[in-house]
């Protein structure tokens, strides 16, 4: 039985056309990417933009501001909304619970407990960063699954426990920003989430996590499936059940750390752009996970330039804007699994 209630009652608009999907996704992240890199308080002309990526010569604050700014700041929205929807269609697949999210479970304040401890053990190497993220991404991921797997916790429950992991890493998180609060300067900053000076090198660090956890998701997808179908129909079909479900929540612990490590704490992407892309798709996470990395890409990187936009020249933390467009979601899903489970 499928762990989407109401999947069996519906048709899903583009499961039948994954290609064409994916196509107009893509094509919908390279124009806001784009949309990203030329629009801000000093815009960019489209025209300087094609200079700049067919080698011509442009102006030299234009392109400083390309090469410094603006491209990094767009690469690292992008993979970090890959890279937190992925992992939370895996967690959602794993725990058969519509409700998991990495910032919903703990994984993010996990991640972010760990990428603080780095900071003050191992300051200013942000080559160790990634690896602390991951970490404390799994040890959260652990900590779940392992009450799941021992209680047979319902969904709620695990949310519930998912609120009381976060908590914990929360309070850790803020013990060492209060005590050391020169260990990081941008340690607000990270623990809200945005990309407000995101380095190369936080980009290029993390880069190989994710698409090391994006590539190994993606050719895992069918196991994913069968894993999604229960646990003993799983074993019916010859499938390890507890490797392959270690393997996804590594996997997972992987695509959230890495997002962790570049956009800080940012809430509600991993919940939810895996139900939009379901919603498009149905459940086959052959068709879902790309769907959802090219979602994600498009969902940070589409809020990032509006919370820059909307009040320039000021700008708001895309993780407070993240936070007013998840809550209400978060809660409007809560009270459909309420109804769903009377």
């Amino acid at each position: 039985m499928s762990i989407w209630q109401t999947s069996s009652t519906r048709k899903f608009p583009w499961s039948n056309r994954p290609g064409l999907l994916l196509a107009l996704l893509a094509l919908l992240l390279a124009l806001l990417a784009l949309l990203a890199v030329s629009l801000g308080p000093v815009p960019i002309p489209l025209g300087q933009l094609w200079g700049f990526l067919r080698g011509g010569e442009i102006p030299s604050s234009s392109r400083n501001i390309l090469l410094h700014v603006r491209l990094p700041r767009a690469a690292a929205a992008v993979l970090t909304g890959a890279a937190l929807a992925v992992s939370g269609a895996i967690l959602q697949s794993v725990l058969m619970n519509p409700l998991a999210g990495p910032n919903v479970i703990g994984v993010n304040a996990g991640s972010g407990f760990f990428v603080l401890g780095a900071a003050i053990l191992f300051p200013g190497q942000w080559s160790v960063t990634p690896a602390a993220a991951f970490a404390g991404a799994l040890l959260a991921c652990g900590i779940i699954y392992t009450l799941a797997a021992r209680t047979g916790a319902s969904r709620i429950t695990i949310v519930l426990a998912g609120v009381a992991v976060s908590g914990f890493f929360g309070a850790g998180s803020d013990a060492i920003t209060v005590l050391t609060p020169d260990t990081w300067m941008g340690a607000n900053t990270f623990l809200v989430g945005g990309f407000s000076g995101v380095t190369g090198d936080q980009i290029r660090f993390a880069l190989w996590y994710i698409l090391g956890g994006l590539l190994a998701a993606l050719l895992s997808a069918h196991d994913l499936n069968v894993l999604a179908l229960g646990e003993e129909t799983a074993q019916s079909l010859g499938l390890p059940v507890k490797g392959r479900r270690l393997f996804f929540l590594a996997a997972a612990a992987v695509l959230a750390g890495g997002g962790v490590s570049i956009g800080g704490l940012l809430g509600f992407v991993g919940l939810i752009v895996p139900h939009a892309a379901r919603f498009l798709t149905g459940e086959d996470n052959r068709i879902l996970l790309p769907a959802a990395a090219l979602l994600g890409g498009s969902f940070v990187v589409g809020c990032d330039l509006l919370s820059r936009l909307i009040f320039a020249p000021y700008e708001l933390p895309v993780g407070i804007l993240l936070n007013f467009i998840g809550g209400p979601f978060f809660l409007w899903l809560l009270l459909r699994e309420r109804r769903h489970t009377r």
